[in-house]
């Protein structure tokens, strides 16, 4: 596995820090990580594309060696974007976003209102914000599988999460789906990066700057703002990877995806769950690399 670089600039006067791999005058593969991960999460699959790439994945805002303000409202969409615009500005090219669970939600954002800036648009086991919002509303399997959410969200939470070296947080990580890839060195680098002064809090504060309405299970919510569909299109070609044992996102969340996304290839994975990017890299690198190739242009 090739090793990364490290390196470090500021972004709207803050600073930030990402891992690159590849070589110069390659095409801009930007991998955004979810939670609880942060940039090194992506060394199985970047490194596997290096070779035809240039692969730029940052701590996004709060997580890792960039920038963690402490007030919720930094969390909000509107800055995660702006985060990731302003380092695509600096790349003098656009890109190809790969978002795999919370960064799915900033790469939709990019797609979806930055679109000068996005070639192609990657998901990994992450969720366009309408069909998702919608089943977190309805009160039904997704519903009961978000409750976490509503536990982040209380103060305090990080606190919970953090103590027992960590205890909850790897409980809620797993959601009983294969963590066995999280263990040794690897487990060792996720802790350090956790143990960051004020960084579990900023992890969590995404959540609690999230619009998204979750409902209490067999409760549908009926005071969910209606979303305007031509505001939130995925005019740029999309491909979506989908790990299909994920209990964290169910099935449902991609329902209707298409009519969001008009160039849309979805590739179903059986034998992965929402961890497929450490479980399969091989498959998960073959896919992008393979998709990517059959692009015109």
């Amino acid at each position: 596995m090739q090793d990364a670089s490290h390196r470090f600039v500021d972004l709207n006067g803050q600073p930030f820090h990402y891992l690159e791999w590849g070589r110069e005058e390659t095409p801009v593969l930007l991998f955004l990580h979810g939670f609880p991960e942060y940039s090194g999460a992506w060394g199985e699959v970047a490194s596997r594309l290096a070779d035809s790439y240039s692969c730029i994945a940052p701590d996004q805002r709060g997580f890792g060696q960039s920038w963690a303000p402490p007030e919720v409202e930094a969390y909000e969409m509107r800055e995660l974007v702006g985060d990731m615009a302003a380092l695509i500005d600096t790349l003098d090219q656009k890109v190809t976003v790969v978002g795999h669970d919370w960064g799915a939600a900033t790469a939709y954002g990019l797609a979806m209102f930055r679109p000068e800036l996005v070639s192609r648009l990657i998901i990994i086991n992450g969720v366009h914000p309408a069909p998702f919002q919608r089943e977190l509303a309805a009160g039904g399997a997704q519903t009961s599988a978000s409750q976490y959410i509503r536990f982040l969200r209380a103060e305090g939470s990080e606190d919970k999460l953090s103590a027992n070296d960590f205890e909850s947080l790897m409980k809620l990580f797993s959601a009983k789906m294969d963590l066995s890839w999280l263990s040794g060195e690897r487990l060792e680098l996720y802790k350090a990066e956790w143990s960051r002064p004020g960084r579990l809090k900023a992890m969590i504060n995404w959540y609690r700057a999230s619009p998204l309405k979750v409902a209490l299970p067999g409760e549908a919510l009926s005071d969910v703002p209606a979303l305007r569909k031509d505001r939130l299109q995925v005019r740029c070609p999309h491909l979506l990877i989908w790990g299909d044992n994920d209990t964290a996102l169910l099935p449902q969340c991609i329902e209707g995806l298409e009519e969001y996304a008009a160039d849309l290839t979805v590739e179903h994975v059986g034998d992965a769950d929402h961890w497929i990017c450490h479980q399969k890299p091989d498959l998960v690198a073959g896919l992008i690399r393979s998709w990517l190739e059959s692009q015109p242009g």
